[in-house]
């Protein structure tokens, strides 16, 4: 997972934030361009991440992987010209032009696999009645059932996003605002008072390299020659 951060980072940064989709949410019997034509204002996944911010209108790279997509063929009514998505000839590609829609200028990899997310016990099954045993999602009420959500499409990413110089920086903030000479345990587990402020230095450093157009008037090189 470092190694993989690492890939999505430069101009110094090293913080990823991580989004999630469990499940997906797709209409059963909807396509993939249906379903990322209904999100054009804001995508379908959710951040996991611990920050306040939880809407990303911007990002530097991303990767982003869907397993167990719908497979089924993009709705068009006659007379009416198709959508940019509905004319991408593969899932991945469906995927990638969402991406770059969303996130022009980003850095953007993604991968989809066919295969769903098994959710068959001891998967807890804390899914909303509305789903169907597929994990898609339906207009009534699937019921109880033994058999529960047997199966889900899924979608998770990695992006290193600006939105995280707020996280940095606040983590800042409340180790500033304790004194490490108050807790002996630091101390006892060797930290030195010269490398805690150093840390500190490091963090700040670090949050301002999430700025917008950082790196833009060649510090990028600086910093990954660092």
């Amino acid at each position: 997972m470092m190694h993989f951060a690492e890939s999505l980072t430069f101009s110094g940064r090293k913080v990823v934030a991580a989004w999630a989709a469990l499940p997906f949410p797709a209409l059963a019997g909807s396509s993939l361009p249906d379903i990322l034509s209904a999100h054009q204002q804001d995508v379908p996944w959710k951040l996991l991440s611990s920050w306040r911010e939880q809407k990303v209108s911007c990002c530097f790279a991303q990767s982003v992987v869907l397993r167990g997509v719908c497979k089924e063929k993009p709705s068009s009514c006659p007379g009416q010209p198709r959508l940019p998505l509905q004319s991408c000839e593969s899932p991945e590609q469906v995927l990638q032009h969402y991406l770059h829609t969303r996130f022009p200028g980003a850095f953007s990899t993604c991968h989809v696999l066919q295969q769903p997310c098994d959710t068959r016990p001891p998967f807890p099954q804390f899914f909303s009645p509305l789903l169907t045993s597929r994990g898609f999602l339906s207009d009534k009420a699937q019921g109880s059932s033994s058999a529960g959500v047997q199966s889900v499409p899924v979608l998770a990413a990695l992006q290193s996003c600006p939105g995280l110089r707020s996280l940095l920086a606040g983590l800042g903030r409340e180790l500033r605002a304790r004194d490490p000479r108050r807790c002996s345990s630091f101390f006892t587990a060797g930290v030195e008072l010269d490398d805690f402020q150093e840390a500190l230095e490091e963090l700040k450093t670090l949050s301002q390299c999430y700025e917008p157009g950082f790196g833009a008037d060649g510090s990028e090189d600086e910093a990954d020659s660092d």
